[in-house]
């Protein structure tokens, strides 16, 4: 009896713990970061709750749980078997169903269930495997399961920038030590091409290419990421740019917290409301790269001054939500015209003026009212 819990003591605590649930403390809000065997089951089972306690804990965590036992069973149907540690909005490193992490057996799949449960992304970060993909609650089958290729610099040929590509990114001044951070390489097809290389976690994820004349191509078979994602992993303050040089640019003036968008601009603003994630094909980037993005307070809008540049900017204030957004304010070339990007003002006025430019950007909102959106 000494050792033993009386079966009324075990249900009183059980009650207690239960309740704790759908109290109006701080603890409740934060039941997910708090209990992980419990809140597991609780996803396992989760019409054995009374309908008043499931609403409040969706309420209460902003989860839809629903969408989440879909998303985890959808998640099991491709092989990844989801453990007691699968808290929404968390990494979690599990072992990889493709590769079972090698001979070292290690827990090489990153897998992300967004806060609301609406999806999951994965990634194997294994060299020799490298299987990644997405699920989403509510398709009817795994179809919905996207995944990429593993990809490697020797099997696309890449190799260091040669004199001819140094020499054209210093004509817009970008040094080689800033080349070299970004891991920018060459590709050589009947002529030098840029090579710019996406990465996620050192990884290599994906590659852009762009020739000296501005044709450009994407490695095929690879999940959309925005460019220099792992320099934003641990920022408050993100700078968004058009491009990869724009971002190189911005670097060059003392800001490492910048990203680009993998593929450039829309001709115009949509005028229909934003589509779920799953259709929102034109920025899968921002889907993919979205919990980046949720934990930072203000995000600097620094866009090309053109009128698809200021199109990309109101459809990336729509995602991010227009009351945590700046704007910059390109300065003047002459009086008839500004300059368009980071770039012309680095090439142009120097890194002191563009580090100026960003740091004098508007409220997004207050800019648009005084010089419009598109």
């Amino acid at each position: 009896m000494g050792r033993t819990m009386p079966f009324t003591m075990i249900q009183h605590c059980h009650f207690s713990l239960f309740n704790s649930y759908t109290t109006s403390t701080t603890t409740a809000l934060m039941l997910p970061r708090r209990l992980g065997r419990v809140w597991s089951r609780l996803l396992s089972y989760p019409r054995h709750l009374p309908g008043n306690i499931m609403e409040r804990l969706e309420k209460r965590n902003g989860i839809d749980i629903t969408k989440l036992v879909d998303v985890k069973r959808k998640l099991e149907l491709v092989g990844i078997n989801c453990d007691d540690s699968c808290i929404p909005g968390r990494y979690i490193h599990l072992l990889c169903p493709k590769c079972q992490g090698g001979q070292s057996m290690e827990r090489s799949l990153s897998l992300h269930i967004v806060q609301d449960g609406d999806f999951a992304m994965w990634r194997c970060f294994r060299v020799d495997c490298g299987w990644a993909g997405r699920v989403f609650a509510g398709s009817n089958s795994v179809r919905k399961v996207i995944s990429s290729r593993k990809i490697m610099e020797q099997s696309l040929g890449l190799e260091p920038l040669g004199e001819q590509l140094i020499a054209y990114f210093g004509e817009r001044m970008i040094s080689e030590e800033t080349l070299r951070r970004n891991s920018v390489m060459q590709i050589y097809v009947d002529q030098a091409v840029i090579a710019f290389t996406y990465r996620h976690n050192g990884v290599l994820v994906g590659c852009k290419y762009r020739t000296i004349d501005k044709k450009f191509r994407q490695e095929k078979g690879t999940v959309k990421w925005l460019y220099g994602l792992d320099d934003i992993n641990e920022a408050s303050e993100v700078i968004i740019v058009e491009g990869e040089i724009d971002k190189l640019s911005v670097e060059e003036a003392g800001f490492q917290n910048c990203v680009s968008v993998p593929c450039g601009a829309p001709q115009k603003v949509s005028d229909k409301e934003l589509p779920p994630r799953e259709k929102d094909t034109g920025f899968q980037y921002f889907w993919n790269c979205k919990e980046y993005l949720d934990k930072v307070s203000r995000i600097i809008l620094a866009t090309d001054g053109d009128t698809p540049g200021r199109a990309l900017a109101e459809e990336l204030a729509r995602r991010l939500g227009k009351d945590r957004c700046w704007r910059v304010r390109w300065p003047k070339k002459d009086e008839f015209c500004s300059f368009k990007d980071a770039n012309e003002v680095l090439k142009h006025l120097g890194p002191g003026a563009l580090k100026e430019v960003i740091e004098n950007a508007e409220l997004y909102q207050l800019h648009v009212s005084l010089h419009g959106s598109h």
